[in-house]
């Protein structure tokens, strides 16, 4: 076949980002600046919240309860301990009344009550040596925290015969927040250098692997700055830091590093580099741009869903990936500019390279032209001919080994994130795990059913006693009125979030009463919760399939890459799902990676892995197909073209793969079982995508279905030819079709530039 040459055009997008490179630069370097001072305190504005839905019953009641009885609900407790006397001993109860007086008598601070006061059964340990002083802290998220920062060092530790731990729902928050970002600066002091590492050992130059760095740390602080702006009228969760951080690091690596090594090859052709900065965004760059848009897409279905939690990592996913691209598409080739071919310079591996009787003087262009050719791509290509070769067995060995893997996933359940996401030394986890284990129905665990409208005694008594006689319930207390409202407080048999806690829930919202009633409560919440995020799902999934269909259909102007990339991208997710499972709902491996699992899976963390790892492994899909069609364009035999596409890439998407699971597995390493389930979880699935999906799966289906794989209806193809973007500028002589014998195959001569 002939190939049509053309020369490169030096215009357009390319001539507005290198047209003033230096000036360029200096404005990244001061918008860097004012980013670095925007989101300076962006952590301390982040909430540590965000899993119940806003429109739920049980948000309603909650916020009711609050406004109504604000005494009804303590967030705030003390759990005192006698040490070896009762909580009866006058010496006790005396110290015990006086902590009480004194937290009552703190401003921000109301519904004081304890065992002491009230005598209520519930505020007693069943040994007789502990009780609770309960109180709730009100304002909103930052006024609440200063509070507890405030009162807390003062109330816990020895006080005369008393031993005081601080615990409740704030101060498991509090604590939560405060070990995350411990955790996220201790993740970027490991990932960085080890990060830099590896570039230096990819790229052999010290100069282009700090481009990478470069880039991604543009992307961290301006996603920073965008996050405190947004904190200014919505909630944003303090987990979607950690997507920042990663994300940042990650995605800015995998897009510097293909616009880097497509500069290098041109260069190592003789192009100068204004016309190697042309090719390089007229061909990777093009790549970048789709991939970031997929990557977008995957994340911005979060918004779906009604929990902050989701929805701030769609705020912090978008805008880092679309500051990364615009990094790697603006700066990067700015900085390549200047940089001409001395971004070769400082070559680390000439340290390590065993002299050659013969060849291209070592440094050379040509020399690492060569280089890669013959240690890297070569390697490669062997690969990819042989699974070709044996395609069916390698297609039917991995899905099957995948879908073996993700079975564990059957039998997943879902449940809140409570203390249990602290380390077990963690004091508000502490005074969790005491009151589970050693005081009388779980206090805290309640629900909590609202009542609405005039009743009467004997309307509220015949409904409590309707109450009591479900089966799952424990005890109930009250009813507290006032005006036209009143509340019960209704003690499951069992764990706060079980199946039975659930049951009731359902069982309470169906009782009959003269009265509206709404439910709340740690089960309630979990039930609304699991509602909002089954109603949303199917909307989410549909959104990102049929985005990401028209997506890669407009990079491939081929109908049936697209729907093979949605469903290996989807089958490569199985291992990562498998995992969580396995791993953090059954507890294996929780000794080693020291975390106490709660027997179940936090609701939402499913649906913001499968956006971040499916978005990640489209990033990847998309470097393979692009290269893959660029070489079909240019020879229109397909198998070689495949061949030729994941030779030269599978090192780099192995390379960038690597790179970003050692990000991960850097967040993976925090000390919240949330945050080491998201890293962990995310680097399985991102190091499965690179080494078994796009190394293994690709090649075997795309020789399965042959040339047929290129085959679009006439009127697709025209769109795509008129909308279509590709990183090849040449078109096949003739158009494939599921009818078209497969050509012989060959090795392409194809540069690959």
């Amino acid at each position: 076949m002939t190939e049509v040459n053309r020369p490169p055009r030096v215009g357009g997008w390319t001539r507005f980002v290198t047209a003033r490179p230096r000036l360029s630069l200096l404005v990244a370097l001061v918008l860097t600046a004012l980013a670095v001072v925007a989101g300076s305190d962006v952590a301390d504005r982040l909430g540590s919240g965000g899993w119940e839905d806003p429109a739920a019953q049980s948000t309603y009641a909650t916020k009711a309860l609050e406004r109504e009885f604000p005494d009804s609900n303590p967030n705030f407790l003390l759990l005192v301990d006698a040490g070896d006397a009762s909580v009866d001993d006058p010496a006790v109860a005396a110290e015990a009344k006086r902590l009480t007086e004194r937290l009552a008598a703190e401003k921000g601070v109301t519904g004081v009550g304890s065992y002491w006061t009230t005598s209520a059964p519930a505020l007693r340990a069943e040994d007789g040596k502990e009780a609770l002083i309960a109180a709730r802290l009100t304002g909103d998220d930052t006024a609440v925290n200063k509070t507890l920062d405030r009162i807390a060092p003062e109330l816990r530790g020895t006080h005369g015969p008393v031993e005081v731990k601080v615990g409740g729902i704030l101060a498991v928050r509090h604590e939560m927040q405060t070990i995350i970002q411990e955790d996220l600066l201790r993740a970027e002091m490991i990932a960085l250098p080890v990060t830099l590492v590896l570039l230096v050992m990819v790229f052999g130059s010290a100069v282009a692997a700090l481009l990478p760095l470069g880039v991604g740390i543009v992307a961290i602080l301006g996603t920073n700055a965008i996050l405190r702006g947004l904190t200014e009228v919505t909630d944003v969760s303090v987990f979607a830091l950690n997507l920042t951080t990663a994300m940042g690091l990650g995605l800015a690596i995998d897009y510097a590093l293909f616009i880097v090594r497509r500069f290098r090859e041109e260069l190592s052709t003789g192009a100068d580099s204004l016309t190697a900065v042309a090719t390089t965004l007229r061909t990777a760059g093009r790549t970048v741009l789709f991939s970031a848009l997929t990557v977008a897409v995957s994340l911005a279905a979060m918004m779906v869903f009604p929990q902050y939690f989701l929805k701030s990592f769609a705020y912090a996913g978008i805008a880092v990936v679309l500051l990364a691209a615009a990094a790697a598409l603006i700066l990067l080739p700015a900085a390549l500019v200047l940089l001409g071919d001395r971004v070769n310079a400082w070559d680390l591996r000439k340290l390590f390279r065993r002299r050659r009787p013969a060849g291209p003087r070592p440094g050379s262009p040509a020399a690492e032209k060569s280089a890669e050719t013959v240690e890297e791509g070569a390697a490669w290509g062997r690969m990819a001919s042989l699974v070709m070769r044996r395609a069916p067995y390698f297609a039917v060995a991995t899905t099957a080994g995948l879908i073996l893997l993700g079975l564990p996933f059957l039998g997943v359940k879902f449940g809140t994130a409570d203390d249990r996401q602290l380390p077990s030394t963690a004091e508000s986890h502490v005074v969790q795990q005491h009151l589970r284990e050693g005081f009388p129905g779980t206090p805290g665990g309640g629900l909590e059913v609202l009542a609405e409208g005039k009743a009467s005694e004997s309307e509220y008594a015949a409904y409590k006693e309707r109450l009591a006689d479900l089966p799952e319930v424990l005890r109930v207390d009250g009813p507290l009125v006032k005006g036209d409202w009143a509340y019960f407080t209704v003690q499951p048999k069992g764990e706060a979030v079980d199946e039975g806690a659930q049951g009731l829930v359902d069982d309470i919202r169906t009782l009959d009463a003269p009265f509206d009633t709404s439910v709340t409560g740690t089960a309630a919440v979990l039930v609304d919760t699991k509602a909002a995020i089954g109603d949303g799902l199917p909307w989410a999934l549909s959104f990102i399939a049929i985005v990401t269909l028209i997506l890669v259909f407009l990079l491939t102007g081929s109908v049936l890459i697209p729907l093979q990339a949605v469903l290996l991208n989807a089958l490569s997710l199985t291992a990562m799902f498998g995992a969580l499972v396995w791993v953090f709902q059954d507890g294996h491996l929780s000794g080693l990676l020291a975390f106490t699992s709660p027997g179940s899976i936090e609701t939402t963390l499913p649906v913001l892995m499968f956006c971040v790892a499916f978005g990640l492994s489209m990033d990847y899909g998309v470097f393979l197909l692009s290269r893959i069609k660029e070489e079909y364009d240019h020879t229109g035999d397909h198998t070689a073209s495949v061949r030729f596409g994941l030779q030269r890439t599978g090192g780099l998407i192995t390379a960038a793969a690597v790179i970003l699971a050692v990000v991960m597995i850097a967040i993976g390493t925090s000390r919240v079982t949330n945050t080491k389930m998201l890293g962990l979880g995310i680097a399985l699935a991102v190091l499965m995508d690179a080494m078994v999906i796009r190394s293994l799966l690709v090649p075997a289906v795309m020789r399965l279905t042959g040339r047929a794989t290129w085959w679009a209806p006439a009127p697709l193809r025209r769109f795509h030819e008129r909308f279509g973007l590709s990183e090849g500028e040449t078109k096949p002589a003739t158009e494939p079709g599921p009818e078209t014998k497969p050509e012989p195959e060959r090795v392409s001569s194809h540069s690959g530039s």
